[in-house]
């Protein structure tokens, strides 16, 4: 797989720390020839350790807020500059819910919270996509990529209003990537990665039984962030250059499971344990 992006240049949002996916996609981008700018809100800029994963990759790093326009502007601006025009893609990795940080039950949810996950969350990827269309910054046949997660078509507990704003994201990949296969042809997808142990993901109530939830039911296990990293990779090719508006899951083939014979197993031991309890108190 090496040496699929050589020549190509791209955007990078959302790499914290090593844990990060952005952080595993600036890697594997690299390793394949592109160059890069790295991006995250100014406040990500100053905590995390993107300044290591610049100097590895050889990378800028431009902080911008996405949820500001002016923010979006001056680096799509300064990327061009950078890149000496323009370049063939982006990764969108940008999400956080104050609901689930404070631990807000969905029923009980906080509206002003709410607007700012959509805010954060969805809304930063039509703003990026709106800007790059108006200054015509991507090249034809580039690559759009935005990270979601399988609540957006389902229910899991603990997710929040997370799952309203992973619904809005791949509803804006839908619509943009129409206007934009059409009348550029760039294309835009989703990713529906595998709970992840990220930095943000961590802060998901249950988070940890969520993922060994996912692990027993899928048939392949979890993807892992590197493995996203490589999937990524590849849709930024010109190997998938007619793969656009698709939300493609990569979950080790949870999102088509209804129950395997892990979980099975896992249920009914439960029953088995609370039997024996039972049983001693008698």
């Amino acid at each position: 797989m090496e040496g699929l992006l050589k020549g190509k240049k791209g955007i990078i949002f959302g790499a914290l720390n090593e844990k990060s996916i952005a952080w595993q996609v600036a890697l594997k981008a690299r390793e394949n020839g592109a160059s890069l700018v790295l991006t995250n809100s100014p406040v990500a800029v100053r905590m995390g350790s993107i300044n290591e994963l610049a100097e590895e990759t050889g990378s800028k790093i431009i902080a911008a807020d996405a949820t500001r326009m002016e923010d979006i502007e001056n680096l799509l601006h300064q990327s061009m500059e950078i890149f000496g025009g323009q370049f063939d893609f982006i990764l969108h990795s940008i999400g956080m819910s104050p609901n689930v940080r404070k631990d807000i039950p969905y029923e009980q949810t906080n509206y002003e919270n709410m607007l700012k996950t959509f805010d954060i969350s969805a809304l930063s990827f039509h703003r990026i996509l709106q800007t790059a269309y108006r200054l015509d910054a991507i090249r034809e046949w580039g690559s759009v990529v935005a990270l979601s997660y399988v609540a957006a078509q389902r229910t899991l507990t603990g997710y929040n209003d997370m799952g309203d704003a992973k619904a809005l994201l791949e509803s804006i990949a839908r619509s943009f990537g129409y206007i934009y296969g059409r009348d550029r042809k760039v294309r835009i997808n989703t990713i529906s990665q595998s709970p992840t142990p990220t930095t943000a993901g961590a802060g998901i109530h249950g988070f940890g039984s969520l993922v060994d939830f996912s692990e027993r039911m899928s048939p392949l296990g979890n993807a892992t962030a590197e493995e996203c990293a490589d999937y990524c990779v590849v849709l930024f090719s010109d190997l998938t250059r007619k793969v656009t508006m698709q939300n493609l899951y990569h979950d080790g083939g949870f999102s088509s499971m209804g129950m395997s014979l892990k979980a099975i197993e896992q249920y009914q031991k439960s029953f088995d344990e609370c039997d024996c309890d039972e049983k001693h108190k008698g």
